[in-house]
């Protein structure tokens, strides 16, 4: 009888995490390409501000929030394998270091990007909101209601708890924040060395975020930090569009997560 071979634990914890990651992101883009063929086969046209909204609830809701909860069942954990408790004086704290260490991060990066005339890629937000720049408003709110909880949920409280329980919490920081990062890479215009310096720059305050989760084991924590970081992005590429001459392309939202 012919044996089978079963892979170490870590190389399976990555694994699991990998699929786990990039299992969110396939899912939700599914229900994505799947209602915009609906609305089209029905003759409805969707806005800009339709397609965000849309994007938003199927991904890092229904899509994110879906696999995170299904992965909890499957193993039969409850909810304290995520840590979700109200934020406490000492969490608190923490989200406003979290959320000012996480910018320093990304503007430094920007910055020697910039210093060094490297291209850099832009997020696709870029696009839509050159159509309509109101759109940004929204997500402002969205980055605390859905962009912060579905994808902490999923890539901490879910990709990095799973890398932790075979590599310890430094290995689960750097591993869950390389994968949360680069699985933003479809979601960035340009070509693939731009991505990847882009790619590169979010990891930074992706550590901030995992860093965070780990001191204070409260999902919530980097959540809020998440939330706050890309809402102040957000309000930023606002302003510009609206008051400075820019063209679409050079608006700074390859940062954004």
């Amino acid at each position: 009888m012919a044996t089978t071979t079963r892979l170490p634990d870590p190389v399976r914890s990555f694994l699991a995490a990998i699929a786990l990651g990039g299992g969110g992101l396939a899912v939700g883009t599914i229900l994505v390409v799947i209602t915009q063929f609906a609305a089209l086969s029905a003759g409805i046209e969707l806005t800009p501000l339709a397609l965000v909204v849309m994007s938003l609830v199927l991904l890092q809701g229904i899509a994110f929030g879906g696999v995170a909860v299904a992965y909890s069942r499957y193993r039969g954990l409850g909810r304290s394998y995520f840590g979700v408790s109200v934020p406490s004086l000492r969490d608190i704290v923490a989200v406003v270091l979290g959320y000012v260490t996480a910018l320093v991060a990304a503007f430094v990066g920007a910055f020697l990007v910039s210093t060094f005339g490297v291209q850099a890629g832009s997020n696709q937000v870029t696009e839509i909101a050159a159509q309509d720049p109101e759109v940004l408003l929204l997500l402002v709110p969205a980055s605390f209601l859905l962009i912060g909880p579905g994808e902490e949920l999923l890539f901490r409280g879910v990709v990095q708890n799973r890398i932790r329980e075979s590599f310890g919490p430094v290995p689960g920081i750097a591993l869950a924040s390389a994968i949360f990062a680069a699985i933003h890479y479809v979601a960035l215009t340009g070509g693939a060395g731009g991505r990847l310096v882009t790619i590169g720059i979010l990891f930074f305050p992706s550590v901030v975020f995992g860093t965070a989760y780990e001191l204070t084991d409260n999902i919530a924590v980097p959540a809020l930090i998440h939330g706050a970081y890309n809402a102040t992005l957000f309000s930023l590429a606002y302003l510009v569009f609206k008051f400075a001459e820019m063209n679409p392309g050079e608006v700074p939202t390859g940062l954004l997560f």
